[in-house]
């Protein structure tokens, strides 16, 4: 069983790039599954910082396969700004990077549509990152969609013209123009470009390597609370977040899965709009903001911020099937006396669970702590974990018993150095 799966556990934003990045050495092949140019990855090494929001994370390892499967929503343009960033940093991509043909294209009328209805929502916005995202897994589902095998056929550009006249017809009862001209050069450029590349049918890419008994890490994007199906509706993502979502996103039988990598932070962080139980709208939020540096890869949004959220969490875990956890950000806590975590839900009846209730109900919940020792030690030069303050190791066991899956690598900062085995 050569594939294993990581995946976020809360609203995205957990370090999954990170963890990708330490693992990938010991994969062939790294394969993002699904989600677009909305999700940033950020990897941290040798005193430089890269954010990836398409290319799959193991793109840093030479002898490493990266494949950007058919469940991803591929923006051309961003595509080629990612890539070009790597080749000025001196990474060569060219002869590990696949694209599956399968994969959707995001147009620049996608990207325009996405405005156009988020600006209808008014004051229920889902909090999009305007990057057209949902209205290309919409095409997609209504099988309009283009996929980037279309730009390698000759009627490509009748095609194109036919997406945007349906685009142009769903958006006049907003009396809205599309207003896509001025990007449209830029878009074609960018197609011109991608046919350059690697683009091949990646389910057998991938088969082709487990029959040989090689190794694949398979990378999703996002969180488990923002899956289409289980997340925190309508307030999601618009794609399989969890772990089931690579077999689909990448054409692979569930009998190859093995592991589950389940990330999580030592907290809680969520970005946009939606119910957010353990949210902080204090000086203690803002202190987790600013320790923390949370604000957006890709849209540079402070992210909401709060304790961790274990009955979100268990939910998150029986969904992905999880066997084992990263805790990243551990030292995002280190200057708090006493931490928190929220171990129970009280309902609007006065009920205490242990279950995520429907998104509607979670809005009312009141979250039940229980409070925590802070380790008060600057975690950042810890290097291994025997050198972990007695605090920290309790709030572990106490994080391993509420959630019955073992803590096998928390991380104490960004670099790729500082990650610690367990």
């Amino acid at each position: 069983m050569p594939v294993d799966v990581l995946v976020g556990l809360q609203w995205g934003d957990e370090g999954k790039g990170k963890i990708v990045d330490v693992l990938a050495p010991t994969y062939d092949a790294v394969a993002r599954f699904q989600g677009g140019p909305n999700a940033g990855h950020t990897l941290t090494f040798d005193g430089m910082k890269h954010v990836l929001r398409q290319v799959p994370s193991g793109i840093f390892h030479p002898h490493i396969l990266n494949v950007v499967g058919n469940g991803v929503v591929l923006d051309p343009v961003v595509f080629r700004e990612e890539l070009q960033k790597l080749t000025d940093r001196g990474v060569d991509w060219s002869k590990n990077l696949y694209i599956s043909k399968k994969a959707q294209l995001i147009l620049p009328s996608h990207r325009a549509l996405d405005r156009i209805n988020e600006e209808a929502r008014g004051n229920t916005k889902i909090g999009s990152t305007l990057k057209g995202i949902g209205p290309t897994y919409s095409d997609k589902i209504g099988r309009v969609g283009l996929r980037v095998g279309n730009i390698l056929l000759p009627d490509f550009q009748e095609r194109y013209k036919e997406a945007v006249a349906q685009h142009v017809s769903i958006a006049a009862p907003y009396n809205k123009k599309l207003e896509i001209e001025e990007f449209e050069e830029e878009f074609f450029s960018a197609i011109e470009f991608l046919r350059t590349l690697q683009l091949t049918d990646t389910e057998y890419l991938l088969n082709d390597l487990l029959s040989q008994g090689k190794r694949i890490l398979a990378e999703g994007a996002q969180g488990s609370l923002l899956d289409i199906d289980f997340g925190t509706y309508p307030y999601v993502t618009s794609s399989s977040t969890i772990s089931a979502g690579a077999c689909t996103g990448l054409g692979i039988s569930p009998r190859h899965i093995d592991k589950v990598y389940g990330i999580t932070k030592a907290y809680c962080t969520r970005v946009g709009s939606g119910p957010f139980p353990t949210e902080l709208e204090d000086e203690v939020g803002e202190e987790l903001r600013k320790a923390g540096r949370e604000f957006g890869a890709v849209t540079g949004r402070p992210r909401r911020c709060g304790w961790i959220d274990l009955p979100a969490l268990r939910y998150a875990i029986m969904l992905n099937g999880v066997t084992e956890l990263h805790l990243m950000k551990a030292d995002v806590l280190d200057g708090f006396a006493e931490i928190q975590a929220c171990t129970h839900y009280r309902t609007a009846t006065g009920e205490s669970t242990t279950r995520l209730p429907d998104p509607g109900e979670l809005q009312t919940v009141t979250p039940e702590y229980q409070a925590i020792p802070g380790w008060h030690t600057d975690l950042t030069q810890v290097t291994e974990a025997a050198q972990f303050p007695q605090e920290l190791s309790d709030y572990l066991n106490f994080l391993e018993k509420e959630l019955q899956v073992p803590i096998r690598i928390v991380s104490v900062g960004p670099d790729r150095v500082s990650t610690i085995l367990r």
